[in-house]
């Protein structure tokens, strides 16, 4: 069975939304791809508290000036496709209200026919939590437990009954419910959040970090599942983000995903072999605007398929 694979959608400063989002929803189901993601980036900070993902001194690239919300974003995608699945990758679910988090996303799935994918995390940057966050950053992963057990709870039956610590619901009917229930991935790195995946979600969604790393990663969380009873397969979306360039990269220090169609492919098939059930792009920082990044994902679509991806 071949690998699925997935297209991230245009939200990054260079794209209009209202109209490039719908073109390229439209265009990449036409193709064949078969789900269609966004990210979060709620805020530029300038100048940062901290660098990228933490790191001192790493800048924050331009290209997140101005990243469309991605709720918006999945909901525009929504209305012009039929068949692929819309996900999050990721969601930072402690910037959002659990309780209005959990109605979005239930609300998008039962108008989508059942499509939704919430892949969720908790986020690195302290400016974002400042500004948006309900709770302080130091409570980040106690805040996302709490997203998954309210959205559990909103989805499932009627009368909805949950108390947290930000969120008490009284006995309650809360609709619309999905259209099926919504499955959870979590970008989980650390220990405590494998154990978390492993207890409370669906799925894993790890980086495009390499064939090596990935692999180890992936053996530890299924020994990790195996020690704490779960019989349940995990449902398995990598998250890449290729840098494509127009020629091939011919330096000794090429990344995973780096460079022409033809070396992003390689890595898809070596990365495919792991034994994923799905690989997504995004493309979108790397080309110029929407064409091009509809005539990239179409390449590449062909290049993977042809190559047994």
């Amino acid at each position: 069975m071949a690998t699925r694979l997935g297209l991230t959608l245009p939200q990054m400063k260079q794209y209009d939304l209202g109209r490039d989002v719908p073109d390229v929803a439209r265009a990449a189901e036409a193709i064949g791809y078969d789900s269609l993601w966004v990210f979060e980036r709620a805020l530029f900070p300038d100048p940062p508290t901290q660098g990228l993902y933490g790191i001192e001194g790493l800048p924050w690239p331009e290209v997140y000036r101005g990243v469309a919300d991605p709720l918006v974003t999945l909901t525009l995608a929504a209305a012009v496709t039929e068949r692929v699945l819309l996900g999050t990758s990721v969601l930072v679910a402690p910037l959002h209200v659990p309780f209005q988090l959990a109605k979005a996303l239930a609300s998008l799935d039962a108008a989508s026919g059942g499509r939704v994918v919430a892949g969720l995390g908790t986020g690195w940057s302290l400016d974002e939590y400042a500004a948006a966050s309900p709770r302080p950053f130091a409570e980040r992963g106690q805040a996302l437990d709490e997203v998954i057990g309210v959205c559990r709870a909103v989805w499932g039956p009627d009368p909805v009954v949950y108390d947290g610590t930000l969120t008490r619901i009284a006995s309650s009917v809360v609709g619309p419910k999905p259209a099926r229930p919504i499955p959870i991935l979590l970008a989980a790195s650390t220990g405590k959040a494998r154990r978390r995946l492993v207890d409370h979600a669906d799925g894993w969604m790890p980086v495009g970090m390499g064939v090596g790393q990935l692999t180890a990663q992936w053996a530890q969380l299924q020994e990790l599942a195996a020690e704490r009873g779960r019989t349940e397969p995990l449902r398995t979306v990598l998250r890449t983000n290729p840098q494509y360039t127009a020629k091939a990269y011919d330096g000794e220090d090429r990344r995973p995903f780096q460079g022409s169609v033809e070396q992003i492919v390689e890595d898809l098939v070596a990365h495919a072999e792991v034994g994923l059930d799905e690989i997504f792009l995004d493309l979108q920082g790397s080309v110029r605007d929407a064409r091009e990044l509809k005539d990239v994902a179409a390449e590449v679509y062909e290049a993977a398929r042809a190559a047994g991806v």
